[in-house]
């Protein structure tokens, strides 16, 4: 059975709680921590009192990889990274979520496929480096696309032994998202499930509400045996009520449980 879990950036901007007690209420098989800030999601031990009180499992932690929290737990990326991984190892999650270096980032990128090789083969823990897509540059044009990811927005460019395939930002990014599936073969370990129209911007919408082949993947990913994860990673900020998001992330986990089957 392929477990599914519910992002806690899928309750933004509520706290890292919420995910846990929608996650429960809903039915889902867990939740993946957006380290963010949130303080909840940076405090170890809470998260460890919101797994028990919920009996949600922690699935997977992701690493504080955007612009917001390049000051979260350390302004060092490396130190985030470690420590991100010492976060799974205490909440017995297996993966660990983080987005290639950013292309200013020259030291950690130098080192960036090392430094996860390194951690992997340490912890144990699965590190899944994410899919991302180009930018508008401050002041440029409409049309005008720019990668602010080293090496590219592509991880296999580099290849690692781990990957998240993220549909939404795969969907801005314009590219075949089965066709990423492949090229990330065996290495594919975890699904940021949601959806986007192909507008370069970063949706994260409820799956089936978009052009992405989320129904195919899921159905590729279940004929082939998957044993990773799959997380809804779906934004809700402006769902009218508490109703409505729920209804939106009970719409999410129906889809996913239906296209693999379970």
């Amino acid at each position: 059975m392929i477990p599914i879990g519910l992002s806690t950036a899928s309750v933004w901007p509520l706290r890292a709680g919420t995910g846990f007690e929608l996650a429960a209420d809903l039915g889902y098989d867990g939740v993946e921590v957006m380290v963010w800030v949130d303080p909840v999601s940076q405090h170890v031990p809470e998260l460890r009192r919101w797994s028990r009180r919920t009996g949600m499992p922690v699935l997977s932690v992701h690493s504080p990889s955007l612009l917001i929290t390049q000051r979260v737990w350390s302004p060092d990326p490396v130190v985030r990274l470690r420590r991100s991984v010492e976060a799974a190892l205490d909440l017995e999650a297996r993966t660990v979520v983080v987005h290639p270096p950013f292309r200013w980032q020259r030291r950690y990128g130098d080192r960036f496929a090392d430094l996860v090789a390194e951690l992997e083969d340490d912890s144990g823990i699965e590190i899944a480096v994410e899919n991302m897509f180009k930018v508008r540059p401050p002041g440029g044009r409409r049309d005008t696309r720019m990668s602010a990811f080293r090496p590219s927005i592509d991880p296999t460019d580099v290849g690692y032994g781990h990957y998240t395939l993220d549909l939404s930002h795969s969907a801005a990014a314009g590219m075949d998202a089965l066709a990423l599936a492949e090229r990330m073969g065996g290495g594919l370990n975890h699904v940021h499930l949601a959806d986007g129209t192909g507008v370069p911007k970063d949706e994260h919408l409820v799956p089936g509400r978009g052009g992405q082949p989320c129904a195919a993947l899921l159905e590729n990913l279940a004929t082939a045996g998957f044993d990773g994860q799959i997380v809804l990673e779906v934004n809700t900020r402006r769902a009218s009520s508490s109703a409505h998001r729920m209804k939106d992330l009970a719409e999410a986990l129906l889809f996913a449980r239906f296209h693999v089957g379970q």
